[in-house]
């Protein structure tokens, strides 16, 4: 069951726009890795704007996940590929459907 989330918005700097892309299809596979997360989608909003939904059954696998690859990944890239660093929201899942 997913009780809980993360709502994160990654702006790219234009140049850099095709890494993080990359970076971000190629996340997939960390999060995979992850016992704690339930569901992990990345998606693009604009040219420079991206983002990331993960759920997690609890406090211990969202904060694992935030200690994660990932979260280091997106850390690197802040100070080179990203315009502004993450924004990172906790939030909370009310209902959802999963296959």
């Amino acid at each position: 069951m997913t009780k809980i989330g993360l709502l994160v918005r990654i702006e790219a700097r234009p140049e850099h726009a095709g890494e993080v892309e990359a970076m971000l299809r190629d996340a997939l596979e960390l999060a995979e890795a992850e016992e704690g997360t339930v569901t992990w989608f990345s998606f693009r909003e604009s040219p420079t704007v991206f983002g990331v939904f993960d759920s997690f059954a609890d406090e211990t696998g969202r904060t694992a996940h935030l200690q994660g690859r990932i979260a280091e990944a997106l850390k690197e890239a802040t100070g080179t590929m990203l315009a502004s660093p993450p924004d990172i929201r906790r939030v909370d899942v009310l209902a959802a459907k999963l296959p």
